[in-house]
């Protein structure tokens, strides 16, 4: 299975931002966030489509997500994930006394997803991680 070495950035998006006002358990968020923008030139290396399930992991953890081709570029090996509990689980937690984590310029490694890995729900998630809901 292919694998590329990236950055990984975060930032809001207009469709997190609407989505969030959808309730963060709607599937309207759900599809604003648990997605990775990806340089075409990237998927088409990862052997990959758009909607594709794609496994994004750094030093903190890992996380499944849906490669979403990205509008932006060209960058390759440059990828951008919305704000949202699914890259709080590959950014860095520490805040460095800001109160806020590094979203910015994390080494992560994509793949495709292993095709029992799919991409969980917001209860799933937290339930995964925290052992609650």
């Amino acid at each position: 299975m292919q694998k590329i070495n990236v950055t990984l950035l975060s930032g809001r998006t207009i469709d997190q931002g609407t989505g969030k006002e959808h309730g963060k358990t709607s599937q309207k968020y759900y599809e604003s966030v648990a997605i990775c923008e990806v340089d075409p030139a990237d998927l088409e290396t990862l052997g990959i489509k758009e909607g594709t399930n794609l496994k994004v992991s750094t030093e903190f953890g890992s996380v499944v997500v849906k490669a979403v081709k990205s509008m932006r570029g060209p960058h390759p090996k440059i990828v951008y994930m919305p704000y949202g509990p699914w890259i709080n689980i590959v950014a860095n937690p520490q805040t460095h006394s800001t109160g806020m984590p590094s979203f910015k310029g994390i080494p992560a490694d994509i793949e495709p997803a292993a095709p029992t890995e799919r991409v969980l729900s917001l209860q799933e998630l937290l339930k995964q991680t925290f052992g609650k809901e």
